[in-house]
């Protein structure tokens, strides 16, 4: 399913999902944060965003607890990546989501969102 068609899926080529991939982010990111996430983004050559999701288990302890958030931001790219530029984006986690709840993990969300625009 081709990402600029309008849908809301999240197909394959959406997501970073190679070592490569990853190693492009890293090398020369530009930065965007707030006390919850701090994304590393950089241009990319493909005509859509694409999505990548480093959540440390040293900053957040039980599974359950990464995977909801892995959710969360997933869901809240799928929604809004038509509103994105064409960026490689990899989130990462600060110690401080472990206070937040679903609702101001979302709001956390939105800021950083508008700073990568």
């Amino acid at each position: 399913m081709e990402s600029n068609d309008g849908s809301f899926a999240f197909p394959r080529e959406l997501r970073l999902l190679s070592k490569k991939q990853y190693a492009q982010v890293f090398k020369s990111p530009s930065r965007a944060g707030n006390r919850a996430f701090t994304v590393l983004y950089c241009k990319n050559d493909c005509a859509y965003p694409r999505l990548g999701l480093a959540i440390a288990k040293k900053q957040v302890k039980l599974a359950s607890d990464r995977n909801t958030i892995k959710r969360l931001i997933r869901e809240y790219f799928r929604l809004n990546r038509h509103d994105l530029p064409n960026v490689d984006m990899v989130f990462l986690v600060r110690r401080d989501i472990n206070s937040l709840n679903n609702d101001k993990i979302r709001s956390a969300l939105k800021h950083v969102w508008k700073q990568v625009k």
